[in-house]
C-alpha cells in the first residue's frame, strides 16, 4: 500500500474507534440508569414485601451471588461470540431477570429465580465492560478513557436515580412500574450494543479459562474486594432501612448525589490513575474505606439522631465512590497482561473469585449482626480494609507497559 493509503487508512481507525465509544456510552448510560432504579428499591422491596431480618437477608445474598461466582464459567462457555454480543446477550438477561421481577415478584420463590437471572446477566457484563473499553483505549491513556466511559455510566446512575425520586414521593408509582421501567432500559442497551462493530475477521478467539501465575495479585485485591463489597451492598443500606428507619427515596436521593459526584470524580480518578499509578490509588481507596467503616458502624455514638444520619449518609456516598475504584485494578491488569486475549478470561476470572467470598460473607455478617449489633459487621470490615491496604502497596506495574490491543494470544494458557 502507498504512503498515501497507508495515511488515510490510518485516519480512518481512530474515527471507526470513536464511533465505537459513541455507541459503547450510550449503552453504559442505559444501563446505568437500570442500575439506578434496581438498586436503590431492591432491598426496601425485599423489607416490603417479605419483611426480612437482616440475618434472611444476608443468606439471600448467596443465591443473588452466585451467578457472580460462575461469571468465569459463564464467559468460557460463550468464548465462541465475540465480547460486544456477549455484552448484549448479558444486557438481555438483565431485562428478562427485571421483568421477571416485575411480574412474578410478590411471591418469594418466583423473585427468588428472577433475581438470579437478573444476576446472571449483571455479573457476565461487569468483566465485558472493563475489557471493552480497555480495548478501545488502544493507544490511548487507559485510565482516561475508562474514566469517560464509568462517568457517563454515573450521569444514567444519577437518571435512574432520580426517576425513583420523583415516581416515589410525587407520583405515586410502585416498585412493579420501576422494575417495567429498568427493564426496558436494560433492553435498549441491548439493541445498541448489537450496533457496535465484530472484530475483524482472522482475529484470534479468546480463550475459555486464563489463570496465570502472574496474575496472582490482581487476583488477591479481588478477593479482598469481594468481601468489602458485600459488606457494603448488604449492610450498608440496611443500617438506613433497619437501624435508621429510612425510606426508598432517601436511598435514590444518596444515589443521586453519587451519581453527580461520580459524573465529575470517575473522569478525575482515570486521570489519576494514568498519574499517579494504581498503587497509591488502591493504597488511598483501602484508607478512606476505614474510615467508612468506622462511620458505618459507631456514628451513633457520636451525637444525635440527625448527626447520626448524615455520617452514615456521607458514608453511603462516599462508599458508591470508592467503588469506581475498580477502574484501576482493572488498568492494572491491563499493564500486566501478556496479550489482549487475556483480558476477558482474566477479568472474569477476577469476579468469579471476589464472589467466592462474597457469597458467604453476608451470611456470616447477618449471625454477627444478630448476636453481636451491626457494629462489628463493620469493624470486620475495617479489618478487610487493612489487609487490603497491605496487598495494594505490593502493587507495581512495568516501567514502559505494552499495548495488549495489538498483540497475538500465541502464548496464553487454555484450560
Amino acid at each position: 500500500m502507498s504512503r498515501e493509503g497507508n495515511a488515510a487508512a490510518a485516519s480512518v481507525r481512530p474515527r471507526q474507534i470513536e464511533r465505537q465509544l459513541v455507541i459503547f456510552l450510550v449503552a453504559l448510560g442505559l444501563l446505568g440508569a437500570t442500575g439506578g432504579m434496581f438498586e436503590t428499591t431492591f432491598n426496601n422491596f425485599l423489607s416490603d414485601t417479605f419483611h426480612l431480618s437482616a440475618a434472611t437477608r444476608g443468606q439471600l445474598e448467596f443465591p443473588r451471588e452466585l451467578p457472580g461466582f460462575l461469571t468465569a464459567l459463564f464467559a468460557g462457555a460463550l468464548f465462541f461470540l465475540p465480547e460486544v454480543r456477549l455484552a448484549a446477550l448479558a444486557a438481555l438477561t438483565v431485562s428478562i431477570g427485571l421483568f421477571g421481577i416485575a411480574f412474578l415478584g410478590q411471591s418469594f420463590w418466583p423473585m427468588l429465580v428472577m433475581m438470579m437471572v437478573w444476576s446472571i446477566g449483571n455479573h457476565t457484563f461487569m468483566p465485558l465492560e472493563s475489557a471493552i473499553a480497555l480495548g478501545l483505549a488502544a493507544g490511548r491513556q487507559r485510565g482516561s478513557v475508562l474514566g469517560r466511559l464509568q462517568g457517563v455510566g454515573a450521569a444514567g446512575t444519577m437518571v435512574g436515580c432520580g426517576f425513583v425520586w420523583l415516581g416515589l414521593e410525587y407520583a405515586g408509582i410502585g416498585y412493579r412500574t420501576i422494575f417495567i421501567v429498568a427493564a426496558c432500559g436494560a433492553c435498549l442497551a441491548s439493541l445498541t450494543l448489537t450496533r457496535m462493530a465484530r472484530p475483524p475477521a482472522g482475529s484470534p478467539p479468546r480463550p475459555r479459562f486464563v489463570f496465570k501465575r502472574r496474575y496472582s495479585l490482581y487476583y488477591t485485591l479481588h478477593l479482598l474486594f469481594g468481601a468489602r463489597k458485600q459488606i457494603f451492598l448488604t449492610f450498608g443500606p440496611w443500617v438506613l432501612i433497619q437501624v435508621m428507619h429510612q425510606p426508598a427515596s432517601l436511598i435514590a436521593k444518596l444515589w443521586i448525589v453519587a451519581g453527580m459526584l461520580g459524573i465529575i470524580i470517575k473522569p478525575f480518578l482515570g486521570r489519576l490513575i494514568d498519574r499517579v499509578g494504581e498503587r497509591a490509588v488502591l493504597m488511598g481507596d483501602a484508607l478512606l474505606l476505614v474510615g467508612v467503616c468506622l462511620g458505618y458502624g459507631f456514628s451513633r455514638g457520636l451525637g444525635g439522631e440527625r448527626h447520626s444520619l448524615l455520617i452514615v449518609e456521607a458514608c453511603f456516598v462516599l462508599d458508591q465512590v470508592l467503588f469506581w475504584v475498580e477502574m484501576a485494578r482493572s488498568t492494572y491488569l491491563d499493564k500486566i497482561a501478556e496479550s489482549r486475549q487475556d483480558m476477558t478470561g482474566s477479568l472474569s476470572l477476577g469476579v468469579s473469585i471476589n464472589h467466592a467470598v462474597s457469597m458467604s460473607i453476608p451470611t456470616v455478617g447477618g449471625l454477627v449482626w444478630i448476636v453481636f449489633g451491626y457494629q462489628y459487621v463493620f469493624l470486620a470490615a475495617a479489618g478487610l480494609a487493612l489487609i487490603t491496604l497491605v496487598a495494594a502497596s505490593q502493587v507495581s506495574v512495568p516501567a514502559a507497559t505494552h499495548d495488549p490491543m495489538i498483540e497475538t494470544a500465541g502464548d496464553t494458557e487454555r484450560v
